[in-house]
């Protein structure tokens, strides 16, 4: 009992390591266009992002029961609390390797490629629950392709609607406007990727016999979203220049019109209770709008490397974690 204690503890840990990191390494996505046009000061856009955040990890549970257990059932899983430790570690080791290169590539892969990899090194594939893996996943894979659809839609009702204007005041008028939409897209970012960490704590929870259901417990919401707040205060500077700058050269309407659409994305699959990549659909956004702006303003070779890391890191994650799991195992 006591060394299921301190695998828990651990865990606790890790799991709020993992939504620090991720506070640094996504959010600066959510300020990524503000910032490159200028909107925001690079320290305000951080203090204001670190804030809303946190009040957007407060608002809602539904993405971390979703976590909780629709992936594996905690309630069943063998060795459970070894397996969600194993799955952190590579989570985690992940993210760091990707933000130290500059890679916006996604946490929400990572992690839920690492719980499904360490699973499966410990109980097989039958350890998987796949309708709910698999609904993860299609929501993984069809929201950055809604992005880019609803970016590109969203702009070009924009150059409709201010084709008559006068740039230099239109561009004035969006860069106030992005303040706003720049804290919507942070608090988005909240509502949906803190809860992640929650529902990795609660399996953990469950796991150790610390808890009956899948409710996430008031202090674990708090933990988590203070520590997404924390890490955004940290900042995420080489994947703010790879979004912001790399993708295409964004001005304020555009990062009006990709803000809009990523926030859009983003709470929509929150209310449904899924988890989505911010990562992927502010990305795809601003590809989206690029591609409506001006085809061959979008830099596709920036675009091709993060599509690489976005499709390697679900495989490479459940390796890492399930190799982590062998090791853990010898241990404990």
């Amino acid at each position: 009992m006591d060394g299921l204690f301190i695998l828990t503890i651990l865990i606790v840990i890790c799991a709020l390591a993992f939504d620090f990191i991720n506070g640094f390494h996504d959010t600066a996505n959510a300020i990524a266009t503000s910032v490159s046009t200028k909107a925001l000061k690079p320290r305000h856009a951080i203090l204001l992002a670190a804030t809303m955040n946190f009040v957007g990890a407060m608002t809602f549970t539904g993405v971390a029961k979703a976590i909780t257990k629709d992936i594996v059932d905690p309630f069943t899983l063998e060795n459970g609390s070894v397996v969600i430790l194993a799955a952190l570690l590579s989570a985690i080791a992940w993210n760091l390797i990707t933000w130290y290169y500059g890679i916006p590539s996604s946490s929400s892969h990572a992690i839920i490629g690492s719980i499904a990899g360490a699973a499966i090194a410990a109980a097989g594939f039958s350890s998987l629950n796949y309708s709910g893996f698999i609904k993860i996943i299609q929501a993984l894979l069809i929201s950055p392709v809604l992005a880019f659809v609803v970016g590109y839609l969203v702009y070009s009702l924009f150059k409709i609607i201010f084709k008559n204007n006068n740039l230099a005041k239109t561009n004035k008028g969006f860069r106030t406007f992005q303040i706003f939409t720049a804290a919507i897209q942070a608090y988005s970012h909240g509502t949906n990727d803190a809860q992640k960490a929650m529902g990795i704590i609660t399996m953990a929870l469950i796991a150790s016999g610390n808890l009956t259901t899948d409710d996430v417990p008031f202090w674990v919401q708090f933990a988590c979203a203070l520590a997404m707040g924390l890490g955004t205060s940290v900042g995420g500077w080489k994947i703010i220049k790879t979004v912001g700058g790399n993708i295409m050269k964004i001005r304020p309407v555009n990062g009006v019109a990709a803000d809009i659409t990523g926030a859009m994305i983003i709470f929509g699959a929150t209310f449904i209770h899924l988890p989505v990549s911010t990562t992927h659909v502010i990305s795809s956004s601003i590809m989206g709008v690029g591609a409506s702006h001006r085809l061959k303003g979008v830099k596709w070779g920036t675009a091709q490397r993060m599509l690489i890391t976005w499709v390697i890191t679900l495989p490479i994650s459940a390796t890492l974690a399930g190799i982590i799991y062998f090791v853990l195992n010898l241990f404990f």
